[in-house]
């Protein structure tokens, strides 16, 4: 029908008169005027006519808003109805809520809901950061990774890894997939790598401990400041990880003569550049494996830290990024305020 009717419209457009295109699409001249009139009014929707047949509708539109409001609104007590089940239970209760009647199928429940956009859906969880200097931490961490990319790295913790089958997803024959196989007795215990990142080169790298603790966060951070042989300050974005705050962590700072500066991201992982990378590093590495020992899985990440470095982005991708950011910056007035880099500097 869509599909004849745009022929009656392209023939019309074409300069043909009515008989001429009622005797093309073999249909009566009345039909031909009545689309032309119709595309007249109201344009290419012609090409979707809205017929309504059989017997007239038993909902009206304030019948229609009362079934959505009913299905958005949470129940607040036993006595009353909860519209949060099936189908059959919605149509249910619609027929006794509030002594209303709303009589209507399930087809046609599930047609007005797909109609306003309406969708059965699980609860979901969200946190906000209890953290009163958070904005100021945010806005600090991206002045660093703006103003001093080259001197900006970024440290988290990656687990626990665990020797077990994961399951993974790939391109294979159909009704053929990779199977793993179970396991019953796991006697490897657990490691955790505590991960790095350069911003400025974007360079991934990191080490693998049997735990996360305070006690081996230092390691990971001295790497950090080898990074920077010249001795050149620089700035480290980590969490507020309890692991973080150990008694020997203040002390990198001092050996380095206060040129190590601690920047904690204030409860909002998202603003800690390595969280990025951690998906494609449990994707590559964990996903779809089947390790032995902990020995091999460690060469397998080292593995793809290696290739994942050697096909970095390059270095003028990344400066054209903060370029465009800088530039939105400045569109929105925003200024930077010092930094104890600048005063190094």
């Amino acid at each position: 029908m869509r599909y004849r009717r745009a022929m009656m419209l392209l023939a019309s457009a074409g300069g043909n008169r009515v008989p001429v295109i009622a005797q093309l699409v073999q249909a009566d001249e009345d039909t031909v005027r009545d689309l032309i009139h119709r595309f007249n009014e109201i344009g290419l929707a012609c090409l979707d006519p809205k017929w309504a047949g059989g017997r007239p509708r038993l909902l009206k539109p304030d019948d229609e808003d009362f079934v959505i409001q009913t299905a958005t609104t949470r129940p607040t007590s036993s006595a009353s109805p909860s519209p949060a089940g099936p189908s059959p239970n919605f149509v249910a209760c619609l027929r006794k809520v509030h002594g209303r009647v709303i009589w209507i199928g399930r087809e046609a429940l599930r047609s007005l809901l797909a109609r306003r956009g309406v969708t059965f859906q699980r609860t979901k969880t969200w946190k906000e950061s209890p953290d009163p200097d958070r904005e100021a931490k945010l806005e600090r961490i991206e002045e660093v990774l703006d103003r001093f990319p080259d001197r900006a790295f970024a440290f988290d913790e990656f687990g626990p890894l665990g020797i077990r089958p994961t399951a993974g997803s790939g391109w294979v024959e159909r009704k053929h997939p990779d199977r793993v196989p179970a396991t019953y007795h796991r006697t490897h215990r657990v490691r955790c790598f505590h991960g790095c990142y350069s911003v400025g080169d974007d360079r991934l790298w990191g080490i693998n401990c049997r735990k996360k603790g305070a006690a081996n966060t230092p390691a990971a951070l001295k790497s950090i400041r080898a990074a920077r042989p010249d001795g050149a300050p620089i700035c480290v974005v980590l969490d507020n990880l309890s692991a973080h705050k150990g008694a020997d962590i203040p002390s990198l700072g001092e050996e380095a003569q206060g040129r190590a500066v601690l920047h904690p991201n204030g409860c909002a992982s998202w603003a800690n550049p390595i969280e990025a990378h951690f998906g494609p590093l449990r994707q590559f590495t964990i996903a779809h494996s089947n390790y032995p020992n902990h020995t091999v899985q460690t060469r397998a990440l080292h593995a793809y830290l290696r290739w994942r470095n050697d096909n970095a982005r390059h270095r003028d991708d990344l400066a054209a990024e903060r370029k465009e950011r800088a530039r939105i910056r400045s569109e929105k007035g925003i200024r930077w305020g010092g930094h104890p880099l600048a005063a190094a500097a």
